[in-house]
């Protein structure tokens, strides 16, 4: 396979509206599949809806005092190469960047896509353009959000019908019992059942992706490297 330039989505820093706490991107929803994509032989641009500085969620950062993430060994690889640091404390503005300058796209997750993502018009309208032109277009777990607001011509939700994955119910059942209170202000999966998608959730946190046409979803944070690799196969 040729080279191919590729973009990949990280969320800009915000707080959580429910919890009050810092969120950002989740490392290995960027890093697994900037890795596939990087070995394959493929550039990789890291951008952003606002540009500037994204962080990554602590929880997702394997040297967080958590250790929760303290075995996602291939992420703490790169956060501590300082050229990858380097992408990350200057990504480019999505407002900056066209679709006809890439081959495919992906949207990483993280807690800060469910409080930022929503109704972003520049996110939407990029990825769009990715679906309309019959490129790769993929979302990741909490980036799945993105999708809620996608409309066909006529309107109607563009997931009405169309088989795709996300954070799963499962999972935001088990978030929200290890935090004691609701942490995320709604519920991917009952969103997109509501707009009429055929939801797939696979067994919670173990990597699951799928695709539709040249729409490929992923559903946490273990199925960065399955997701990018569907975005390879319809690369050819």
């Amino acid at each position: 396979m040729s080279s191919r330039s590729l973009l990949v989505v990280a969320a800009n820093p915000a707080v959580s509206t429910t919890l009050g706490w810092p969120v950002g991107f989740w490392a290995s929803e960027l890093i697994h599949p900037f890795h596939v994509f990087t070995a394959a032989g493929h550039r990789v641009t890291i951008a952003s809806p606002a540009g500037g500085r994204v962080v990554p969620d602590a929880l997702s950062d394997p040297r967080d005092p958590s250790g929760y993430s303290a075995d996602d060994t291939l992420s703490r690889d790169y956060l501590g190469r300082p050229e990858f640091q380097a992408r990350l404390e200057t990504t480019p503005a999505l407002a900056s960047l066209r679709a006809a300058d890439f081959d495919a796209i992906l949207v990483a997750g993280g807690q800060s896509p469910m409080f930022t993502f929503r109704g972003h018009a520049g996110l939407l309208g990029l990825f769009r353009a990715f679906l309309d032109a019959g490129k790769p277009a993929a979302a990741l777990c909490h980036g799945t959000c993105l999708l809620l607001d996608l409309k066909q011509p006529d309107g109607s939700p563009f997931i009405r019908g169309r088989r795709m994955t996300g954070f799963a119910n499962s999972e935001e059942d088990l978030a929200d019992q290890a935090v004691g209170q609701k942490v995320m202000p709604f519920r991917i999966e009952d969103e997109a059942r509501a707009l009429g998608a055929h939801f797939v959730a696979g067994p919670a946190f173990q990597p699951h992706a799928l695709r539709d046409g040249n729409l490929v979803t992923g559903q946490q944070q273990h199925s960065g490297e399955a997701t990018a690799r569907l975005v390879l196969e319809l690369l050819g």
